[in-house]
């Protein structure tokens, strides 16, 4: 492949190099913000050489190059623009502006939550390990190896709302370490631990109103909401305190106000949202079971491709904290629809005799049972279309079958096959058997489906 040829070959197609604005890229994708976004010939962009797929999503055009591939051509493109590069953040600020409200909201959350990932993906793991461990009696549950371990597993639960106080003070505009430090408030050792609640409170009477002393231990909502407003209070209060005084008065205050609204108001408020949407979709998995299993599952790659799905993260970490639910039983129907694209889209291997689009199909269909999906759903699925329908009926009998048979995962993050390590030891087998249920229909349905899968 001429990489060269194909930055430069890009240009014309985007509209030329007025037309851009920035340019960054991740893994796999050249990710673009153009000033105007109708001068771009999609389709010609796809049948350039080393090309997977081309599509617009988060305000960005996105051309699919695939792992180590795009980084080259991301040199030579901004070389043969005469651009500078741009951050991945840069890019995704600029793209912002184009977002409507719903697709703002979504990408706030993404941004909160994906830095958490890895520390809850951690403590899933481990709980799924001791779980495997308690079941098989491989270990004494009262040893101080288990009980140390178990300790390890649920600290990212415990301090939650400090994890998340710190990620959205940051996209909010406030301190960070003033947002952990109101997370550290609501988790405060004081206060009576949200999962052991059931075991009895206290309450304190403040100015003649009743607080109970409830921890928010493993809670989304609270923080998130009285993040916010000391946020917004930190900006307000640097536009009315002099200087000199800023570094002082600034942070206390933000901290004693921000900490008595939280704890009289927002924090209750926070906490019957949570709730109210978790009891809500529990609700609706019990009594609805498979039926809802199918409609999620039917749905989710049609919601990915509005990029509205990153928001979901902050409804899981509820489902986690939740001591009543302590499951996320979602999880496992999104890694149905994600590995049925891949079925959908290996399909299309072997049912084209097009050497290109061969040559996409495999990577892109392997990626997605890997979790990442954006290449065979843009690359190929929606391409051709009936692999996308054929894909959709596979993540519904997927997410029926686990639903139907309560497949829950201890974290959030993975999906597909690597989704296999967080899911709960009791579930693994029926975790497994909807992958292959998912993958199989999408498979077959799209090899069987008719249509034209030549690159022209």
């Amino acid at each position: 492949m001429d990489i060269t040829a194909t930055a430069q070959a890009l240009l014309p197609l985007l509209g030329g190099k007025e037309n851009i604005a920035s340019a960054a890229h991740c893994a796999t994708r050249l990710r673009l913000v153009l000033l105007d976004d109708s001068k771009v010939d999609k389709a010609a962009i796809g049948k350039l050489e080393g090309v997977r797929g081309c599509f617009s999503n988060a305000g960005q055009i996105q051309v699919i190059f695939g792992t180590g591939l795009v980084n080259k051509v991301h040199a030579e493109f901004i070389k043969a623009a005469g651009i500078s590069e741009s951050s991945k953040s840069e890019a995704a600020d600029i793209a912002a502006k184009k977002l409507n409200p719903l697709q703002r909201i979504a990408r706030l959350l993404s941004n909160i939550f994906v830095p958490i990932i890895p520390a809850i993906v951690a403590s899933g793991l481990l709980m799924g390990l001791l779980g495997m461990v308690k079941t098989y009696g491989w270990v004494d549950a009262s040893s101080a190896l288990f009980v140390m371990l178990d300790m390890f597993s649920s600290a990212a639960f415990i301090i939650l709302p400090i994890l998340i106080g710190f990620t959205a003070a940051r996209e909010f505009g406030g301190n960070p370490y003033l947002g952990a430090t109101l997370g550290g408030i609501l988790t405060h050792p004081a206060l009576t631990n949200a999962w052991g609640v059931a075991s009895g409170f206290h309450t304190m009477n403040f100015f003649g109103m009743e607080i109970a002393m409830i921890g928010y231990q493993g809670t989304v909502f609270p923080v998130l909401l009285a993040v916010w407003f000391m946020s917004m209070l930190e900006k307000q209060l640097r536009k009315v305190i002099p200087n000199s005084l800023d570094l002082i008065l600034t942070p206390f205050l933000t901290v004693i106000i921000s900490g008595f609204v939280a704890m009289l108001f927002i924090g209750p408020a926070g906490r019957v949202l949570g709730d109210g949407i978790s009891l809500l979709l529990s609700t609706l998995i019990t009594h609805a079971g498979w039926l809802a299993g199918l409609l999620f599952g039917g749905l989710y790659s049609v919601i990915v491709i509005t990029g509205i799905h990153h928001s979901f993260h902050a409804i899981e970490a509820g489902l986690l904290g939740n001591p009543n639910i302590g499951v996320n039983f979602l999880l496992p129907i999104w890694s149905m629809a994600n590995i049925a694209q891949g079925g959908a889209c290996l399909a299309v291997y072997f049912k084209t005799r097009d050497a290109k689009i061969k040559a996409i199909a495999v990577p892109s269909g392997f990626s997605a049972m890997l979790g990442i999906t954006e290449a065979a759903l843009f690359g190929i699925n929606l391409r051709f279309v009936k692999p996308f329908l054929a894909a959709l009926v596979g993540g519904a009998l997927g997410g029926a079958w686990v639903v139907a048979n309560h497949v829950g995962m201890n974290a959030v993050g993975l999906t597909a096959i690597p989704g296999m390590a967080i899911v709960q030891a009791s579930s693994l087998l029926s975790y497994v058997i909807g992958l292959v249920i998912a993958f199989g229909s999408a498979f077959v349905l799209s090899l069987l489906l008719k249509y034209k899968t030549d690159a022209e």
